[in-house]
């Protein structure tokens, strides 16, 4: 008797319905179908109950699976995190309403809204943020340059490791704000000791995640590709980079939040322009209305960063099914 292919046999079983008669010969079916004599027979499930329903038989993608779960709310998930900041704001106007909140130090939303309507109009707001916004990326393009490389380099070598790791940490322990006259004495009061403040920042948060993800891989899983003949740039590439990209992307996060901290002090080194400076002046001249404008921005700025950072992740994490809460 020929052997049978288990592939052709389950195309067979799906494009040939059971007989409604039931299984014949004590529930066995010949395959293929047809009854011929001296045809293999295979057991069907009669033998241990009724056939299941093969249409709903279905494959599931075990990747969808949580994020079917997730996106059964009709809102979407993005707006649906916007709710604790919407119930920030809808408390604030609730009590300047009621008087709690003394105008002169905190300005209803309406004022503020008001205020920032008049920035725009005159254009002072757009010319501050793009100076600043050109600081922050470029700190966070070096930034990210410098600690992604330092990281890997002190990841994957023990050599690595004993260069980088130790200065790096003694940069995580001085606050990056102590170095500022340093920096003002090594590059002057232009746009280098800005960019370089804001570099440091980033560099640092990039670093320590990156590779603390990297020692973190599962050693089981570098042990069974190295059992199948992985060469290392493919175990590094295939295996320990991917493994390393969750922690890499939450050192990003915190990159962004820092870089964005950053630039506060940063631009106080005499700064002619920039969302800093507009701070600095409107601490001096008391105008509490322009302080929280600011500060509306830079929430705003952060919340497109943390944006930034989650598309990143459904883009990226496709292959890592994580809990989403319930």
């Amino acid at each position: 008797m020929s052997a049978v292919n288990p592939t052709q046999l389950a195309d067979r079983l799906m494009e040939e319905p059971l007989s409604a008669a039931g299984p014949p010969q004590g529930g066995k079916r010949p395959l293929g179908g047809q009854q011929a004599e001296g045809a293999a027979w295979e057991p069907t499930c009669a033998q241990a109950g009724p056939a299941p329903d093969r249409a709903a038989i279905v494959l599931v993608d075990p990747t969808r699976v949580g994020g079917a779960l997730a996106g059964a709310s009709r809102v979407p998930r993005g707006l649906q995190r916007l709710a604790g900041p919407v119930l920030v704001l809808v408390l604030w106007q609730v009590l300047s309403s009621l008087d709690v909140f003394d105008p002169r130090t905190t300005p209803a939303p309406g004022r503020v809204l008001a205020t920032a309507y008049d920035l725009v109009a005159s254009g002072a707001l757009q010319s501050h943020l793009a100076v600043s916004l050109m600081r922050v990326l470029q700190g966070l393009a070096l930034g990210l340059f410098i600690g992604t490389v330092s990281a890997v380099a002190a990841g994957l070598t023990r050599w690595g490791e004993n260069l980088v790791d130790a200065n790096m940490e003694v940069l995580r322990a001085v606050p990056n704000f102590a170095l500022l006259p340093v920096l003002i004495a090594w590059f002057g009061i232009g746009e280098e000791p800005k960019v370089a403040l804001i570099t440091l920042s980033v560099l640092v948060a990039i670093y320590i995640n990156t590779f603390s993800a990297i020692r973190n891989v599962d050693a089981g899983l570098v042990e069974a590709a190295r059992s199948f003949g992985v060469r290392q740039r493919e175990l590094i590439t295939t295996v320990i980079l991917p493994g390393s990209l969750p922690g890499f992307l939450v050192g990003l996060r915190l990159a962004l939040t820092g870089a964005w901290l950053a630039l506060i002090f940063a631009e106080t080194i005499n700064a002619p322009v920039g969302l800093g400076r507009m701070m600095s002046d409107a601490r001096e001249y008391f105008r509490i209305d322009v302080i929280f404008v600011l500060l509306a921005v830079y929430a705003v700025l952060g919340l497109a960063s943390l944006a930034l950072v989650r598309w990143l992740e459904r883009r990226l994490l496709v292959w890592r099914r994580a809990f989403d809460g319930t």
